[in-house]
């Protein structure tokens, strides 16, 4: 989780909304890197998509068979889609996200029992320097101390 917190503080630096992913590989491999929506002008350029397309791209496989994700903040309904369709089979998050947060927050897309992949969860790892990083990130942007709760969008 380290290593997704230092990429989220990187996109923080960068003017993203500060979230950060790992994806590492059985082998040890690791993929890391944070939202990107703003630098790409791409609202599909979160943090987990960009590991998940460039681990699929490097092993020529879809499948991300026996990977782990580590996210500074709990996945949206894109992400939590793509980690399903990836067939990731473990998932990490730090921070909650109560507005749009659908690994256990408004719904638990990655083990609702219809879909055909179920993902193990480890929540809350790392959640008070993550949930800290957003809050500043925020109060920056609205210039007042901002304590409101926030999506993985950047939306209030």
């Amino acid at each position: 989780m380290d290593r997704a917190l230092a990429e989220a503080r990187l996109g923080a630096e960068r003017g993203e909304v500060p979230v950060g992913a790992l994806l590492v590989a059985p082998d040890g491999t690791a993929f890391a890197d944070h939202n990107r929506t703003r630098e790409v002008s791409d609202p599909t350029a979160h943090a987990e998509i960009r590991v998940i397309r460039a681990a699929a791209e490097k092993l020529g496989d879809w499948r991300l068979l026996d990977h782990t994700l580590y996210v500074t903040l709990e996945p949206c309904a894109m992400c939590a889609g793509a980690i399903v369709l990836a067939r990731i089979p473990r998932l990490v998050f730090a921070a909650a996200d109560p507005k749009a947060g659908m690994c256990g927050s408004l719904a638990n897309l990655v083990q609702d029992s219809r879909l055909n992949h179920f993902v193990e969860l480890e929540t809350g790892v790392g959640a008070d320097e993550a949930s800290r990083m957003l809050r500043e990130f925020f109060a920056a942007r609205r210039g007042g101390p901002g304590t409101a709760s926030v999506t993985s969008d950047g939306a209030p």
